[in-house]
């Protein structure tokens, strides 16, 4: 079976993973200090906070932006669950916007009229999580507009974009938002095993975020708020979470992060090749905006009929194409109904979810095997 995603693993990234479980160090040491160091300098901005999941790093993003019970948080419906679940943990109410039916993403548009009227009945959010789905970039410039107008908080869920950039500008700067998270999930664009990353240009959300990671725990001498009767001392000065990423995870990931420029170029020559190959059959191809370079987490095709789903989703599956679908709309979860969303809320949204199907895309996917899946995809239509 081809499956739809997959990580890329040599055998320097295993020689790295070696030589730190041979160090005296194996989580709290200097590869994680070097990897967030690195990272940093990568996408041009000031800090970075490793966690030990993307999940992870989108809650202490919220909570360092002050997120609380009755602060209200926007995001996408066309993500996974955990782009709206750091709202319900931090105790605030989540809402969703819908999408533009031809990328996947907030819709500007759409947020822009859902704020006019929240303005209006004192609803607005304090947050706004935009989804960079399958790598492209939202419109991020405009949301930092209406952010300033509207006074709400960014951050973006860049799970799928790390090397990707809009206006020449990479994903991760932040300079359109307040703090960016990636996620270094197997099938993301890098992958340490599993880990997460808050990036950000605001030192006191740096601070903020790095006390959650552990426990509320600060050891900083000049950050002390009770006397210090010694060098063992340490306080905790929030309610934080033990989130922290290992070395052992981080040193995967910062030998794959020297990668990533060509993990990208790869993924690009294939969607080009299955753009060429597929533009003739009635299906909608990843429309990438002009001012957009993707990275293509995922490349996403969606079917004109949403009738023929289940078919071609099945028929795929049974020529040993590991396809899926991204994403079951989030507020369609039962557990999302109980919270009084139901079907209609999101009509995009809900449209491209019946017809979308992610077909196989990582660096190391073969011209044999792409050739299976484009006369495989071919043959069913």
């Amino acid at each position: 079976m081809i499956p739809y995603g997959r990580q890329t693993i040599s055998e320097d990234d295993i020689q790295k993973v070696v030589e730190v479980l041979r160090s005296d160090f194996i989580t709290q040491g200097p590869i994680l200090d070097n990897f967030e160091k690195i990272l940093s300098s990568e996408v041009k901005v000031n800090f970075s906070v490793a966690s030990n999941s993307a999940t992870s790093s989108l809650l202490i993003s919220c909570l360092a932006l002050g997120l609380n019970k009755g602060d209200i948080l926007w995001t996408s419906p066309n993500s996974f669950v955990a782009s709206s679940n750091c709202a319900l943990h931090c105790g605030a109410k989540i809402d969703f916007v819908d999408i533009e039916i031809n990328t996947g993403n907030m819709c500007v548009e759409k947020l822009e009229e859902k704020l006019i009227i929240a303005d209006k009945k004192n609803t607005l959010p304090k947050i706004v999580i935009p989804v960079h789905f399958a790598g492209q970039p939202t419109d991020q410039e405009k949301i930092w507009e209406l952010s300033i107008k509207y006074g709400f908080k960014i951050i973006e869920d860049a799970s799928h974009s790390l090397g990707a950039s809009r206006d020449g500008e990479l994903v991760g700067s932040c300079k359109w938002s307040d703090i960016t998270v990636f996620s270094f999930h197997p099938v993301k664009m890098i992958t340490s095993c599993e880990g997460g990353m808050s990036v950000t240009n605001n030192k006191k959300l740096y601070e903020s975020m790095l006390m959650l990671r552990t426990h509320g725990i600060t050891k900083n001498h000049s950050e002390m708020i009770n006397d210090v009767p010694g060098p063992w001392y340490y306080e905790q000065q929030l309610l934080g979470f033990n989130f922290r990423m290992s070395d052992v995870h981080a040193a995967l990931g910062l030998s794959q992060l020297s990668k990533l420029k060509i993990f990208t170029q790869e993924r690009n020559i294939i969607a080009e090749r299955y753009n060429n190959k597929l533009k003739s059959y009635n299906i909608q191809l990843p429309t990438i905006k002009d001012s957009n370079y993707c990275s293509f987490h995922l490349y996403v095709i969606n079917l004109e009929n949403k009738e023929n789903h289940l078919r071609v989703f099945n028929d795929l599956r049974q020529n040993n194409i590991g396809v899926n679908v991204h994403y079951i709309p989030i507020h369609l979860h039962p557990y999302y109904k109980k919270l009084g969303f139901k079907e209609g809320d999101y009509k995009e949204c809900e449209s491209f979810s019946s017809r979308a199907i992610s077909i196989p895309m990582y660096p190391s996917l073969s011209i044999d095997q792409q050739d299976h899946v484009i006369k495989t995809i071919i043959n069913v239509l």
